[in-house]
């Protein structure tokens, strides 16, 4: 979600992704809330785009968070370890990092099971770090999501299955357009069963070749969590008529349900 200004190179690319908003933009004159996120990255950024304009302003705040996965094979099929065990009666937690945390929040919301998606930060050394510090890709954080889930209704297996197909697992330190350790693709495991089901999940996937480059995901013991601000939370469900929302995130969501579309909450 951080903006890195020399990127202009995968404007062309990503052109059909912001002819649109900036319509929608220029014709609105970007009429921002005080409480939006758009206004909070612009108090960001002003040093730096106060001489661009409202409409450039308007173009780097959907810009910020821009991560377009390329397409890959489709992990269609279940992987799963044999003898698994495990007490369904309680519920569990799952930790993953993989790219801005505005999107994959969305993609895990609605499964079936999944009690609880908070986005925040993990894996890095800084105490209660803010968004700002994390932008700065210093503090060894990765944005992820903390996903409680029921094992009864949905395994771990499938939320990995999920996981590595919201993403591009194979770029390292970035999604997309998204660049830095704070998109690194992260499995943080809370017990070994965990663990032996990721390193188990990622060799497979490895040696079928679902992905035409090596899988660079990190796989590493969950140390400790903490939730991103409040106007990070529930983001699509919250400003779903954004337009980074609009042509961003809802095109990797329906990607995503035409895939796991029995997955998800009626």
């Amino acid at each position: 979600m951080c903006i890195y200004f020399h990127k202009f190179n995968m404007f062309l690319a990503l052109w059909h992704h912001f002819f649109i908003p900036l319509i929608y933009l220029t014709t609105c004159n970007l009429s921002v809330h005080k409480s939006s996120i758009y206004h909070i990255k612009i108090i960001h950024m002003k040093a730096h785009l106060k001489e661009l304009g409202t409409l450039a302003i308007g173009l780097f705040s959907i810009m910020a968070c821009s991560s377009i996965t390329k397409e890959t094979k489709p992990i269609a099929h279940d992987i799963h370890m044999e003898n698994q065990t495990g007490d369904t009666k309680q519920l569990d937690t799952a930790t993953f990092g993989n790219g801005c945390f505005w999107c994959t929040e969305a993609v895990f919301q609605d499964i079936k099971g999944v009690v609880k998606v908070t986005s925040g930060y993990s894996g890095g050394t800084v105490t209660n770090p803010s968004y700002k510090q994390i932008c700065t890709g210093t503090t060894g954080h990765a944005e992820v999501l903390q996903i409680v889930y029921n094992p009864s209704i949905v395994s771990y297996s499938e939320l990995l299955q999920m996981f590595w197909y919201s993403h591009d697992p194979t770029t390292l330190n970035r999604q997309g357009n998204d660049v830095g350790t704070q998109y690194r693709s992260v499995v943080f495991y809370h017990n070994e069963t965990q663990r032996k089901e990721a390193e188990f999940y990622k060799k497979k996937l490895d040696e079928e070749k679902i992905f035409e480059k090596p899988i660079v995901t990190e796989i590493v013991s969950f140390t400790k969590f903490y939730p991103a601000e409040d106007y990070h939370q529930n983001y699509y469900k919250e400003h779903g008529s954004e337009p980074y929302c609009m042509y961003i995130i809802r095109p990797k969501l329906e990607k995503f349900k035409k895939v796991f579309g029995e997955k998800f909450k009626q």
